[in-house]
């Protein structure tokens, strides 16, 4: 099974229009029913714009007879839009039905989607109607949308809870009414694939006109298998699905139109079908939804997803870099994702690591690699980001002090409002380690007293200068020393998640390049054991 390219062409690969699969998006009327989800008027028209430019088919603009702003969003999307036909959803109402007419009556091609309930539990305590009274609406009701508009899109409100007989009886009378697109929903999300897929079968082998109309999926996933439903759907005959962007939608939201998109394109040796939309487009869509609904997508979201082409873990980083289809179905360009991005974590391997530095211009010796990626392993068992900031600091602190003589073994500071501040440091000097615990004002204060008392010199302070690599309470701190000495000034950094120790490694990192200028020739007046 071949991985998706950016460079796949995005028009269906079939050569049958049977199973050209109808992409009806519903975000605009389903979406934004999800609780808090409500658009603006120029919001609805620049989602609108996009889904046309993408290759839906048919946009469901909104439920006219809900609000005067309903109306006009949908007549305004209606008036404009250039090529996908737009939808306004009517209950089968007379009043809601003629709204609806007037809403579309300016698309290029408009559609009427009228509903009524057919299941038992609906009938009885919702519509209060009798099945027999419910086939006297759906006849009605269909006929009044027909006179209205060329193509009438009818669905059975709760179809999968509804008997099979009288399922077929209602979808039978929709046609002979004039609807043109007959959509059975899982409205409830209560179905099961197979079962899902049995229900359309058993429709369209059992309704006498059923080849006169095209059949529809529309799945909600209160149980999580909204997609798996909609192309179960598919299997049994249907040839339009109903979905949204980012799965919005009433409860636990509607099929996903990047995933049932996806699907069809990377399964295509299972699932015969494909549809006309440009799957390079499907980031930019998501993300606009996502802003004007101000709903976040999940990290861990299928396809558009914050995670979705991202790899932590060693064993997947390492085999991403010997060959991207070891862990990726299909490449990020094809869904408008710029490119795979390599987290650095905790679970990262040294493969990754080693990869990540030569994209930020490092090219280290073995040795130094080990240091530093033992150190980034540390960091990362501190910090739940590590950024690419915080990596540069380590590198940079671990280039820059590689061949130091002073290196810090252990700190330990006591710190309050107590006082005294105390810092106990053990010094790792040539080798052999020393260590010494001294007070202060303040423990920045303590420890530099402890490193003066364990390497005594008389060089000044000249600078000390916090600040954070990167954003968030856990941000490594880099500090920077500057040691002037002799009419000299050296500047030492230091960078650790914890500022006294960042504060520690940057005096140590200053005092090591006194030593070694004192090495060649700069008479630092220094402790005996620190000379060359």
């Amino acid at each position: 099974m071949a991985q998706v390219d950016s460079t796949q062409d995005n028009m269906p690969q079939t050569s049958s229009d049977k199973n050209r699969i109808v992409i009806f998006d519903t975000t605009l009327r389903d979406g934004e029913q999800c609780p808090g989800a409500t658009m603006s008027f120029e919001d609805k028209l620049e989602v609108a714009s996009l889904l046309d430019e993408m290759g839906v088919d048919i946009i469901e603009a909104g439920f006219p007879i809900a609000s005067d702003g309903d109306f006009e969003a949908v007549s305004a999307i209606a008036s404009r839009v250039k090529r996908a036909t737009v939808a306004g959803l009517a209950r089968a109402i007379e009043k809601d039905i003629a709204r609806a007419g007037q809403a579309v009556r300016h698309a290029h091609n408009g559609r009427i989607h009228t509903f009524v309930s057919t299941s038992p539990i609906h009938l009885a305590h919702q519509m209060k109607k009798s099945e027999t009274e419910v086939l006297e609406i759906i006849t009605k009701t269909v006929a009044q949308a027909r006179n209205l508009v060329a193509d009438v899109e009818w669905s059975a409100m709760d179809a999968t809870r509804t008997p099979i007989d009288y399922l077929c009886r209602c979808v039978d009378l929709a046609i002979k009414a004039g609807a043109t697109t007959i959509n059975l929903p899982d409205t409830v999300g209560y179905a099961l694939p197979q079962e899902y897929q049995h229900m359309f079968e058993q429709v369209r082998l059992r309704v006498p006109n059923s080849d006169k109309a095209v059949f529809s999926v529309h799945c909600h996933n209160d149980l999580g298998l909204a997609v798996a439903n909609s192309l179960a759907g598919l299997q049994g005959g249907a040839r339009q699905i109903e979905c949204t962007i980012n799965g919005i939608g009433e409860r636990a939201g509607n099929a996903a139109l990047e995933e049932v998109v996806m699907a069809m394109r990377v399964r295509a040796d299972a699932l015969h079908y494909d549809s006309q939309i440009d799957s390079h487009m499907l980031m930019r869509a998501s993300k606009l939804v996502s802003a004007v609904t101000s709903f976040p997508v999940q990290y861990n979201k299928a396809i558009v997803g914050k995670n979705a082409f991202s790899h932590e873990s060693g064993i997947h980083q390492d085999g991403m870099l010997k060959n991207a289809t070891t862990y990726e179905i299909m490449t990020p360009e094809s869904v408008g994702v710029s490119k795979t991005s390599l987290v650095m974590g905790k679970h990262s391997g040294s493969h990754a690591f080693k990869e990540k530095l030569k994209d930020l211009g490092y090219e280290l010796g073995d040795n130094a690699l080990k240091d530093a990626f033992t150190r980034f392993k540390a960091l990362a068992d501190r910090k739940k980001h590590v950024y690419d900031e915080d990596i540069e600091a380590l590198v940079d602190d671990e280039i820059v002090n590689a061949h130091d003589r002073i290196k810090i073994d252990s700190l330990m500071v006591v710190a309050g409002t107590s006082g005294p501040q105390s810092a106990t440091l053990t010094l790792d000097i040539d080798g052999k380690t020393t260590t010494h615990r001294s007070e202060g004002n303040g423990p920045i204060d303590a420890i530099f007293n402890a490193i003066h008392a364990l390497v005594p010199h008389k060089a000044s302070l000249e600078l000390y200068q916090v600040h954070a690599v990167t954003a968030g309470t856990d941000a490594q701190a880099e500090v920077s020393v500057r040691l002037a000495h002799d009419g000299h000034s050296v500047t030492g950094r230091g960078a650790d998640p914890d500022t006294l120790v960042a504060s520690a490694r940057g005096y140590i990192s200053a005092l090591n390049k006194l030593q070694a200028r004192a090495a060649k020739g700069a008479h630092l007046a220094i402790n005996d054991r620190l000379k060359p």
